[in-house]
This record gives structure tokens, sequence and C-alpha cells, in this order.
């Protein structure tokens, strides 16, 4: 595995610190697998677009890990040391949302 494939493991702290950029990217796959749960309440109807929901997340970490490595390293780190606490993280969130804005 190369350098440039390496992306922060999704923990709860990478993954609350990117839900915004989550919510604009990741938007059409999370949206049909909603609407197929909806449909289907078997866990197994839903499989393809889970996997699609999946792979957009794991995409958009290894391009916010190759255009921020070091904001969003500082981001995680704070949200995982204060418990997902926002509010004792606002600077690193800052610095993160200005380099790579979460619309963008």
């Amino acid at each position: 595995m190369s350098e440039q494939d390496i992306s922060p493991p999704p923990t709860s702290a990478v993954l609350l610190s990117v839900a915004k950029h989550i919510s604009f990217t990741c938007a059409k796959p999370n949206k049909a697998y909603l609407d197929c749960k909806r449909k289907d309440k078997n866990p197994a109807a839903c499989l393809e677009q889970g996997n699609a929901v999946t792979s957009c997340t794991i995409d958009l970490l290894k391009d916010l890990s190759e255009k921020a490595p070091e904001e969003l390293k500082a981001y995680c780190e704070c949200m995982d040391y204060y418990s997902h606490n926002f509010l004792k993280c606002r600077k690193e969130q800052k610095a993160f949302e200005e380099k790579v804005p979460p619309s963008s």
C-alpha cells in the first residue's frame, strides 16, 4: 500500500469530524440506502446500496486526507481527545473546513 492510499481509519471521531462533508458528498447513495431500508426490512435487500454508501465515504476520506492531511488529523485527534465534544474543537474544525469546505 502506498502512502497515497492511506486515509484515517473510520473511527467515530473521524466520522463525526467529516459528517458535514459526508452529508453533501454522499447524499445520493445515503438517500438510496434509506429508501431501500424503508421499503424492505430484510438486511440483505439493501447490501448494494450499503456498499455504495461505504465506498462513497471511503473515497471521501481519501480525498480529504490528500487535500488537508494536517487539518484533518488535528481535528480528528481533538475530537477523540475531548470525547466528541465539538465545542472543544472549534479551532481545529475551522481550520479544516477553511481548507476543505463541506460543500466542495
